[in-house]
């Protein structure tokens, strides 16, 4: 394949794409823009008709994209959020049209001025496939699986090997770049491993946590005055959570979850009972009400994990990986979609640079994974440092200090909407941690908490029993009673 653009539209000739899900095809868009030809290699049989992929398990549960991860998908996907509205997909203000506890009480119903838009993932999914699928030059292979990398020159990836489903033999494909999107479970470090290329061992921090959803219709006879209601979790104290969405086609998409052994049940009154047990009683009252439930789907997901492809030195040339590949969050932040669309503009914005200065794609690799990784270490952390604190043994300072002064923040937010309109910013990505550290903010979070610390009565001598349901489970109290988490996002 040729090393350089061609001279007169400065455009390579060949990419592809490893993985057909979210982030292939949020990355597939972004390459059309400099290659002549674009093929999606996806070992599933998926088309234009296909909705949420078949290997991506989260897939069936609640999804509202960030308010960042939409403005990006705008720009990528012009009219794309019209789209969705137009199949009753709504778009509304953070804090207007959501009755959101958190572990202080029920969060401000103020306007924010932060719009986020709720859908499946089935059909945001199949709307980006289609309109990916549609683009000139782009080819999918499916069911076709990557059984390796093409190296024809030293310290370079030039192609892969697969196999399409059925065929006797392996293939081959160059291409002047190839993108991992394969996900998790998609075998990447295998092919580094085959290559020679040893990878350091990932970052992981354990945070098993259990979710079981359902959908069901949203009559129209029957609107609340809200578009979505959330229980968050909070380590340690509550380990019980739940989230219920409006979303496309008049139907609700409800999703229950629990950290380590409180896992939501897939029988019907056991649901609608675990719903119960939530301090917000929106979820219930409106599984309550549900008249046809379709079938309750699980996900397990065990743990946060970044692959540190950004520390390899003998990164091969013409190689990047994005999306799952590299980092895999905890689905009850609803960060994923947000950083992976934030990746394919990154790389976006790498590629057109290169371009525009007439240059090669040798040096893109190791150059995009490092400033791949400044894209991902403050979600990271926020994640991290927030799931640290369900592990006993493993509570490092900084993630105390964050949670302590996270807690702080939400106890402050319950009357305070300046504050929490903060929150909701930094939550949604559109605004740096940073915001909540300013003075106005710190004079009012150290001001409550020693008011809070002169007013409190003397340590009883003996235990004083918390209040909780009669099922056994804790009712969320002010957040001074737990310790503190980083900042959740939805």
């Amino acid at each position: 394949m040729g090393t350089r653009a061609h001279e007169s539209d400065r455009r390579w000739e060949r990419a592809v794409v490893i993985g057909g899900g979210y982030a292939g095809l949020v990355t597939a868009r972004v390459l059309t823009d400099c290659f002549r030809e674009v093929v999606l290699l996806e070992r599933d049989e998926v088309d234009e008709h296909t909705g949420v992929h078949p290997h991506a398990p989260q897939g069936h549960h609640a999804h509202a994209m960030l308010a960042r991860g939409a403005e990006v998908l705008e720009t990528l996907f012009p009219g794309l959020r019209e789209e969705l509205r137009e199949l009753g997909a709504p778009v509304y203000d953070y804090g207007e049209r959501m009755s959101f506890l958190q572990p202080a009480g029920f969060a401000p119903r103020h306007p924010t001025g932060v719009l986020i838009q709720s859908f499946t993932r089935d059909e945001l999914e199949r709307r980006l496939r289609r309109r990916v699928l549609a683009l000139p030059g782009v080819r999918l292979l499916a069911p076709a699986r990557c059984e390796g990398l093409l190296a024809e020159r030293p310290g370079a990836v030039t192609g892969v090997v697969y196999r399409v489903a059925g065929a006797e033999e392996p293939a081959t494909l160059a291409a002047d770049l190839v993108v991992d999107a394969s996900g998790r479970a998609g075998g990447l470090d295998g092919r580094l491993d085959a290559l020679g290329v040893r990878v350091p061992a990932p970052r992981v921090v354990k945070a098993k946590i259990t979710y079981t959803s359902m959908v069901f219709a949203r009559p129209e006879r029957d609107r609340p005055d809200f578009d979505a209601a959330y229980q968050m979790t909070f380590a340690p104290g509550i380990p019980r959570g739940g989230v219920i969405l409006a979303v496309e086609r008049n139907r609700w998409t409800c999703s229950l979850f629990g950290f380590d052994d409180q896992v939501p049940p897939t029988d019907d009154q056991g649901y609608l009972d675990f719903a119960r047990s939530l301090a917000n009683p929106l979820l219930a009252e409106l599984i309550e009400r549900r008249t046809r439930p379709g079938p309750t789907r699980r996900y397990v997901n065990p743990n946060n994990q970044w692959s540190q492809y950004h520390r390899v030195r003998d990164w091969p040339e013409r190689l990047l990986a994005v999306g799952d590949s590299v980092c895999v969050f905890n689905p009850v932040y609803g960060q994923g979609l947000t950083v992976a669309a934030l990746e394919a503009r990154l790389l976006q914005r790498m590629l057109a640079a290169r371009r525009a200065g007439g240059e090669g794609l040798d040096g893109l690799g190791r150059r995009f994974q490092r400033r791949l990784a400044r894209v991902l270490l403050v979600p990271w952390t926020l994640s991290s440092n927030s799931d640290l604190m369900w592990n006993p043994d493993e509570r490092p300072l900084p993630a105390r200090v964050a949670h302590w002064y996270n807690s702080q923040v939400f106890t402050v937010a319950v009357h305070d909407p300046e504050v929490w309109s903060r929150f909701v910013r930094v939550a949604n990505m559109v605004a740096p941690p940073t915001l909540l550290f300013q003075p106005s903010v710190l004079r009012k979070v150290v001001g409550a908490a020693l008011r809070r610390r002169r007013a409190a009565p003397p340590a009883p001598t003996t235990p004083t029993a918390r209040t909780a349901r009669t099922d056994g489970h804790p009712v969320p109290g002010p957040a001074t009673e737990a310790p503190s988490s980083t900042m959740p996002s939805r």
